[in-house]
């Protein structure tokens, strides 16, 4: 036994034998990878659903543009489902890209290799974070983060990626874009910034690093209208911005305020409802007795006209209280991190779209765990008690982590806790000014914070174990 023992230690000294063994070890570590990002879909029995899913695969099914609702993210539900046979390769699709990412930036950080640091890090963040709950969900939000990551592996590591792994980054990067108008806007004030850095910096690489970054987002605007164009002969963008933008204003009372100083008023058909507003943008936006469905809903261009006239007058009515709104919507957005917001509820609009169109797909979904209302508040509060403190913690500490890179000279852990501390508050400004805060918007992203946190914590282990030939400890 001994001698066989010692055979076998001998053979993995080899370097052919050892790489063998590490590529077997690998396979199965990233498989388990994969099913820990699927981990919330498995226990369900099904795909997650939102309210929002529905929209996607009426999309997508009706070849026509739904308000809000990506119709590039329902052909990626349509394609990766095998049109519409099962949404599992969805969900297998939306984990692998997670964990191809993850992957990417752990080689570029120079860490441990193999399958079993990335299945420990994979562990971690699902567990202490909200990934998996993204990445098993039928929504784009998981491309968002993706989105992020994407675009600084592109510019501070680009020369370490080969050239498909960097045409793989930007297709990422660009479907995130195409999928959610709130991704593109995020995506274009990243871009923004880096080309700010880029102006300021006194070497050419760091000037021309935003290059590629910039034109994924030129690309997005110019492909999003024309495809749009090609696909169902509309040629515009996701329709539905001046609603989304009055929704906020109705929350903060200010559209209330307008129309009573200003109705009657040429063209504003809400004069007649300027007492009886609903008090939040969601009642607004989707409460069948909404002034907003007596005016003409989403799917008139006479009632999206008079919501964008409405937008620019109160901005220019009352400009200082929207800077004040909008830092305190952003604020607000900032701390809203909570997992799982609307995955209790039951989602009649998509079980009805599913139930009509699909019911191959309808069955199964109905009886998941998630329809039987066994996905409920106490469960979702339970996984908050966890995730809400870290990821608060992690947001906080991510300043002090810039400042620990930069003293010790590690400038790509520096450079990307500030990057991802710029994206999560873009993304706060994005969602809850222009918009109205929810939970779900930033906690599809806050994920990246302890992301930060684990890999600085990785290199600060590689420089305490990794020690030079006369055995002292490297700083």
């Amino acid at each position: 036994m001994n001698r066989s023992v010692h055979t076998f230690k001998k053979q993995l000294k080899d370097p052919v034998n050892a790489s063998l063994f590490a590529r077997l070890f690998t396979f199965p570590s990233l498989c388990t990878c994969l099913l820990v990002l699927m981990a919330p879909a498995l226990w369900n029995g099904y795909a997650l659903v939102f309210y929002d899913t529905g929209g996607y695969v009426e999309a997508a099914m009706g070849r026509y543009l739904v308000p809000g609702r990506s119709y590039f993210y329902g052909l990626f539900l349509q394609i990766f489902s095998l049109n519409w046979w099962s949404f599992w390769g969805v969900i297998a699709v939306q984990a692998g890209c997670t964990l191809w990412i993850l992957q990417l930036l752990w080689r570029c950080h120079h860490l441990p290799g193999g399958g079993a640091p990335l299945l420990a890090v994979t562990t971690l963040l699902s567990l202490l974070t909200s990934l998996p709950w993204y990445a098993a969900q039928l929504m784009p939000d998981i491309f968002v983060p993706l989105m992020v990551l994407a675009v600084w592996l592109l510019v501070a590591h680009g020369h370490a990626l080969r050239t498909w792994e960097s045409i793989g980054l930007g297709g990422v990067a660009l479907l995130a874009m195409l999928f959610h108008m709130s991704c593109l806007a995020l995506a274009l004030g990243l871009v923004g910034v880096l080309l700010i850095k880029g102006v300021l910096a006194s070497t050419w690489p760091l000037r021309v690093q935003a290059i590629f970054p910039t034109l994924l987002v030129a690309a997005a605007f110019v492909l999003m209208p024309s495809l749009h164009y090609l696909l169902v002969g509309t040629a515009q963008f996701t329709p539905g911005g001046p609603a989304f933008l009055f929704g906020s204003l109705v929350q903060d009372g200010l559209a209330k305020r307008w129309l009573r100083e200003h109705c009657p008023a040429p063209g504003v058909q809400l004069c007649a409802w300027k007492e009886t507003l609903p008090e939040t943008a969601d009642a607004f936006l989707w409460s069948k007795d909404s002034p907003y469905k007596k005016i003409g809903d989403w799917k008139a261009s006479s009632s999206q006209r008079e919501l964008g006239q409405l937008v620019k007058g109160i901005v220019l009515a009352y400009p200082g209280m929207i800077v004040a709104k909008a830092v305190h919507a952003t604020a607000e957005q900032v701390v809203r991190v909570a997992t799982g917001e609307g995955l209790d509820g039951q989602h009649w609009d998509t079980r009805g779209i599913l139930t009509t169109f699909l019911p191959r797909i309808a069955g199964p979904l109905n009886r998941a765990r998630q329809q039987q209302e066994d996905l409920t508040p106490e469960l979702l509060s339970g996984w908050n008690r966890l995730h809400v403190p870290i990821a608060l913690a992690s947001m906080t500490l991510l300043l002090p982590v810039l400042w620990w890179g930069l003293r010790t000279g590690r400038r790509p852990i520096a450079g990307l806790a500030l990057f991802v501390l710029v994206a999560l508050l873009g993304n706060a400004f994005i969602c809850g000014a222009l918009s109205n805060p929810h939970d779900r918007y930033q906690s599809r992203l806050v994920w990246l914070a302890p992301l930060v946190m684990v890999l600085a914590l990785a290199e600060k282990l590689k420089s305490r174990t990794a020690t030079p030939s006369h055995g002292r400890p490297l700083s």
